[in-house]
């Protein structure tokens, strides 16, 4: 794998939860990295509270990493 990853430093909160983001869906690329498989399953956890719940709160943690890694934005 190419990286991709070069730094947690970002100008802005926005850009930061934009890398959280990027985060969250990138740890789906690597855990499942079939993209037929992840499209097929797609319809079944767009629509379950519990599992866009779940996604939200990896999002949380990985922007609490990059909040963190930029002193938050002190």
């Amino acid at each position: 794998m190419a990286d991709w990853l070069t730094s947690l430093q970002t100008e802005t909160p926005q850009q930061g939860f934009e890398l959280a983001i990027t985060l969250a869906r990138k740890g789906v690329g690597y855990t499942q990295p079939d993209p037929e498989v992840r499209e097929k399953l797609r319809p079944t956890y767009a629509e379950d509270a519990d599992s866009l719940t779940f996604a939200s709160h990896v999002i949380a943690t990985h922007f609490q990493t990059v909040a963190a890694a930029n002193n938050y934005w002190k």
